[in-house]
């Protein structure tokens, strides 16, 4: 399981980075841990290892992965804003932790906020679908080449490369 893998590597300061984020809300760490599976499963499934590159596949799995934790978290406290903070604190600090390099980590920065934007507009519709909007928007994702541009791209995926 990719999950426990990456706790097994992560250094004593990382365990401690997470821990002290989690004691503050353990109530979410086991719908964190479910959405964070269930994200990697449906990326494997739909886009192989693609999604582990800085492609448009990418861009989808950060936004589908905060959208559902912001979905999980949101059965257990009944608040939006409450589940998207925690989202956005937590897959910040695993960007903290990654060791992708800053480009990297300001497109998947903001390809989360878009999953968070998505879970507030779409939480109340009742048996709502996210993976065609989800899909739309993967391809209406803009490619940026500086750090500079993901900013001017407010709404909509970015990406670094183009999918091999």
């Amino acid at each position: 399981m990719a999950i426990w893998a990456r706790l097994k590597n992560m250094s004593p300061w990382e365990v401690f980075q997470l821990l002290k984020v989690s004691i503050r809300q353990p109530r979410f760490v086991i719908p964190t841990m479910k959405a964070t599976r269930q994200s990697i499963k449906f990326c494997d499934e739909l886009f192989g290892g693609d999604h582990h590159e800085n492609n448009r596949t990418n861009a989808f799995r950060h936004a589908f992965w905060n959208y559902l934790i912001c979905e999980q978290c949101y059965k257990v406290c009944n608040s939006v804003e409450k589940s998207m903070e925690w989202s956005k604190k937590i897959t910040d600090l695993h960007e903290e932790l990654a060791p992708n390099d800053e480009r990297a980590k300001l497109m998947d920065l903001h390809n989360n906020q878009i999953g968070r934007e998505l879970f507030k507009r779409y939480y109340s519709e009742e048996n709502f679908d996210i993976i065609p909007v989800l899909t739309e928007e993967m391809q209406r994702a803009v490619k940026i080449s500086k750090t500079e541009e993901i900013s001017g791209q407010q709404g909509r995926m970015v990406y670094i490369e183009d999918r091999l």
